[in-house]
């Protein structure tokens, strides 16, 4: 029972995830919890686990008496918390490439051809998927657990967004590149390469975020002709 509520959960957060990435809820709108129980056919508790999830990924806020909202989204805020995972992703990566023992290495590596074999196959959801396990292996590999809690916390936060990113034409391409490196420096044994291979994968910088602002603002843009 309790798998199965899980499981009516994820799949109300991912679909209103989607919607709300790709425009199709706008920033500002009421979530009707009665009206998507009856859309997934599915009861008030996983419709309030969906809800949730997204208020700790930041995509709706709740207000008292009034209900759920999409989240609007600020570019200022964004940047800020994408130059901070990137320091976060890069101590993980820096002390993995010291601690990493040999069945964690195994495990990055199998995490790494995961995320090829998504990207080969031109699928860029399953890619997002795998990509989260492949940073995920990096933290536990990192052996610093307070770290890690904050970096997956942030993460979480940021996930719709890194997800949007992923939907730049040949950005998934560019992240699985970025992955070898990544993967080379630790394998290496180098704490400053893995850190600056790291970082740079995850910051929004040069053309990364002039196309990151472009999609966002599609995003926004059908709220700013109807208000």
């Amino acid at each position: 029972m309790t798998g199965t509520k899980r499981s009516n959960a994820q799949r109300l957060r991912d679909s209103l995830e989607d919607d709300i990435i790709n425009g199709r809820r706008l920033p500002g709108e009421r979530l009707d919890p009665e009206a998507l129980g009856r859309e997934f056919q599915v009861s008030r508790t996983p419709v309030r686990e969906a809800f949730q999830q997204l208020v700790a990924s930041g995509l709706v806020t709740v207000s008292p008496k009034k209900g759920t909202f999409v989240a609007k989204v600020g570019i200022d805020q964004l940047i800020e918390m994408f130059e901070v995972m990137a320091e976060l992703e890069g101590m993980c990566g820096r002390l993995a490439a010291r601690r990493i023992t040999e069945p964690e290495l195994v495990a990055l590596r199998e995490a790494h051809q995961r995320c090829e074999a998504a990207a080969l196959a031109g699928d860029s959801d399953e890619y997002y998927y795998e990509n989260e396990g492949f940073h995920d292996c990096i933290y536990t590999a990192s052996h610093n657990a307070f770290l890690a809690s904050e970096a997956r916390q942030l993460k979480q936060r940021l996930k719709p967004y890194r997800r949007l990113q992923l939907q730049v034409r040949q950005r998934v391409n560019n992240s699985l590149s970025e992955h070898q490196a990544i993967v080379e420096a630790i394998e290496k044994g180098d704490p400053l390469a893995a850190q600056q291979a790291l970082s740079d994968h995850v910051l929004i910088q040069g053309e990364r975020f002039s196309d990151f602002v472009s999609s966002v603002r599609r995003m926004e843009a059908p709220l700013e002709r109807t208000g």
